[in-house]
């Protein structure tokens, strides 16, 4: 999807990195650079017929500007919007924010979180034109199955997956084109990871998930190797940030379903680039220097890769979890200012294209 969704979401990073308004400029328009000539639909959408080009995204435009009259009809209440569009029907969008490697709930948590009717309305238009067959596993009781070797961590899980031989041939290559064929021909070994983990004390057991996804991001690379940080690892985190910002506003019901997205969407990546190890010492036997949040705050906002819209989001996404959890050990703090400094650019799959992937 195109709509301005990278642009909102590094500039609503860095102003909350309390950036000046000379870097917001240039990060405006270096993301400019990125954008994509808004193309017509082949039709409208309507309330009478809205669900019917779900998973469609011919029909992007069609969509936000479906949900823009609906904000005008509403009084401009994008809550309201929102509550009507996402938990309607027996298969509600708010079952499918992963899809799009979790974008559309990327850009959700951002509205709520910079209080934007229009980010609002372009996260309903991403929804909708991302929906795929991954809404089934939470929409459908029956794929949800209690497993012979259950974990309340995920890191755990993340640690047994990776040394499981039985996933050894399913990809050959890292990138997401494998994401798809993971669920066509190996679901049952997703969804026995994927019900593995036991969610029995939600607030600690995502607190976990979100050490986890920092885990992913920069345990998995081996320090002082020159290898980059793995691009699509990243959406584990920021994914893991916007879940953080929605909990307290979603009804209770779709809490604890909404983790479990996440948790389908952590697998699924981390198989898809072929489950590196998680090198946990690399983070936790990091020496940071003397050098604290003001630091990586100044890295995010005047580095040399400030303008780089996931380096940014990935380290506002560890400030983040360490003000909501603390950070007694200081592994946020070392993983933020490890990642920080030996950041070097991306690595993506092998067949993938970095220009498709930059959203």
């Amino acid at each position: 999807m195109v709509l301005l969704k990278g642009r909102v979401r590094i500039l609503g990073s860095a102003y909350l990195f309390n950036a000046e308004p000379e870097h917001l400029n240039n990060v405006y328009n270096e993301e400019s650079k990125e954008q994509e000539p808004w193309k017509d639909s082949p039709g409208e959408v309507s309330t009478y017929d809205w669900r019917d080009y779900l998973g469609d995204p011919r029909y992007q435009r069609a969509y936000v500007d479906f949900f823009e009259d609906e904000l005008v009809l509403n009084g401009y209440d994008w809550r309201k919007v929102l509550t009507t569009y996402l938990f309607a029907g027996k298969e509600p969008l708010i079952n499918n924010l992963i899809s799009g490697l979790g974008h559309p709930l990327i850009h959700l948590g951002y509205a709520y979180e910079l209080s934007s009717r229009d980010i609002a309305m372009e996260a309903l238009g991403m929804a909708a034109t991302s929906y795929n067959h991954l809404h089934k596993y939470l929409d459908d009781p029956s794929y949800n199955k209690p497993t012979s070797n259950p974990s309340k961590s995920p890191l755990e899980l993340l640690c047994r997956l990776q040394k499981d031989s039985r996933f050894d041939n399913v990809v050959s290559d890292a990138g997401p084109e494998n994401l798809t064929p993971l669920f066509e021909n190996h679901e049952s070994l997703m969804l026995e990871y994927w019900n593995a983990w036991q969610i029995t004390d939600p607030t600690n057991d995502f607190r976990a998930s979100q050490m986890a996804a920092a885990a992913l991001l920069v345990a998995t690379v081996k320090p002082g190797s020159g290898a980059k940080f793995d691009f699509f690892l990243v959406h584990t985190l920021t994914t893991s940030h916007a879940v953080r910002i929605l909990l307290p506003l979603l009804p209770a019901k779709y809490h604890i379903p909404l983790v479990r997205q996440w948790w389908l969407l952590t697998l699924s990546v981390y198989i898809a680039q072929l489950r590196p190890e998680i090198l946990l010492s690399s983070v936790g036997g990091f020496h940071w220097k003397g050098r604290g949040w003001a630091w990586v705050d100044k890295r995010a906002v005047e580095g040399k890769h400030s303008l780089d819209a996931h380096f940014v989001k990935g380290l506002r996404a560890m400030k983040a979890a360490k003000a909501t959890w603390g950070d007694k050990e200081g592994f946020y703090l070392k993983a933020a200012v490890r990642f920080g400094e030996e950041f070097d650019g991306w690595t993506f799959g092998k067949n993938s294209v970095e220009g498709a992937a930059r959203q």
